[in-house]
């Protein structure tokens, strides 16, 4: 088996543009949790369907592997403190962020770029992560550039694509 340099794979996959989201659900007791992830994909339109990777480091990772429902916030280009803030807030990630909740109770990030929120169909293990797969069930499009990470640094898409 190839064993390759984790440090320099995590160097050359950080050269690929991602956007930037924050994935919620809600605990077994109700209490809203949130995690910053950049790993998230479309899968299918038909059905549609989306796909989130939470990491095994992650505290919340118990939660999201077996939730029955989740939402995905792809952050405005001008929600930078948003993406540091769910990535590192140890207590209360919810307190003093705007946010409503979906038809199903999960918690949605107020001002994001797309919002998408989703059933779950499948959690798959994969090394270090889970591949969350979830059938999107309703989403909104806020029309507006979103927040990018590549090369260590945040980006804002300056202009949006026309249709195809």
């Amino acid at each position: 088996m190839i064993r390759l340099d984790p440090r320099a794979l995590r160097q050359a996959l950080g050269r690929l543009p991602t956007g930037v989201t924050v994935v919620t659900t809600r605990a077994a007791d109700g209490a809203p949790l949130g995690f910053t992830a950049n790993s998230f994909s479309s899968v299918s339109l038909d059905p549609p369907m989306l796909l989130v990777c939470p990491g095994r480091r992650l505290s919340s990772f118990d939660a999201f592997v077996i939730c029955r429902h989740f939402a995905v916030s792809a952050l405005a280009g001008d929600q930078e403190d948003l993406s540091i803030h769910f990535a590192t807030c140890p207590g209360d990630r919810f307190a003093g962020v705007a946010h409503r909740t979906d038809l199903n109770g999960v918690p949605i990030l107020s001002g994001a770029a797309a919002t998408f929120s989703c059933q779950t169909a499948q959690a798959i293990p994969a090394g270090d992560h889970c591949v969350l797969i979830g059938k999107i069930m309703d989403m909104t499009d806020g029309r507006m550039p979103a927040l990018g990470f590549a090369h260590g640094r945040y980006f804002q898409s300056n202009a949006l694509p026309g249709r195809i």
